[in-house]
């Protein structure tokens, strides 16, 4: 929860960290801009230092946004101290011009959401990158919820997928779903393999939602019309 612009430490770190390993770092602040604040990636080159970053877009109630902050604070005011000023939500996709790969970030909770992953693919990922910070939920499931989501964003995309987190299980995950490496809980460790960068899309990626509103329709159609027949048959038997 750091502010590397605003934290000069911060982006001393960081900047050694990139010229060591001589390659852009995408790296998570809580960044704070004209009033507001941002759950941020920030690309970290080498030789050029920040240039470009992804605000997370789907934020996450009662972590980074307190819903009906007036009501939840009448009934108790302490409640309103588990957040103290809520995130703003990005408006664009984040995709990472990261030497020749381009990188699509999904921030964390995110993952759960079809539409936040879909985007970065739309606009051009051919890799799915999925940080977070986990270390709210310490040792629970969550960390093991969140890979298997990630598994599944990697099949539906045909997409490798990425899992970087600073306290939970991070992984590397196959455009098949296979997870190939992965870390510990609370271990300090690094990944390096080669994985495969995709361009096309699956039927998944270009149709969208458009299959899920078919079948609601479907399913509505088919209500109604059970439900129609009930009627009409109640209405034959009172005849």
């Amino acid at each position: 929860d750091v502010d590397p612009f605003a934290d000069a430490t911060a982006a001393v770190v960081i900047e050694q960290a990139a010229k060591a390993i001589d390659a852009p770092i995408s790296v998570g602040g809580v960044v704070e801009r004209d009033g507001k604040l941002y759950n941020e990636q920030i690309l970290w080159d080498p030789v050029k230092g920040p240039t470009d970053t992804y605000d997370k877009r789907q934020i996450q109630p009662f972590g980074e946004y307190l819903p009906l902050r007036g009501l939840v604070g009448a009934i108790n005011k302490n409640w309103t101290s588990m957040v103290r000023q809520d995130f703003s939500r990005g408006s664009k996709p984040g995709v990472f011009q990261m030497a020749n790969a381009k990188v699509g970030l999904v921030t964390c909770y995110e993952a759960a959401f079809d539409w936040a992953v879909r985007s970065e693919v739309t606009d051009g990922a051919q890799l799915i990158s999925v940080p977070s910070n986990n270390a709210t939920f310490d040792r629970s499931e969550m960390t093991y919820q969140q890979l298997a989501m990630s598994r599944v964003r990697a099949v539906e995309h045909s997409r490798t997928v990425t899992v970087p987190v600073t306290s939970g299980v991070s992984a590397i995950i196959m455009p098949d779903g296979r997870i190939t490496q992965r870390t510990g809980m609370f271990v300090a460790d690094s990944l390096v393999q080669k994985v495969p960068l995709r361009s096309t899309q699956t039927p998944a990626t270009r149709l969208g939602i458009l299959p899920e509103m078919a079948l609601v329709l479907v399913a509505a159609g088919g209500l109604g019309w059970a439900v129609g027949a009930g009627v009409r048959r109640r209405r034959a038997e009172g005849a």
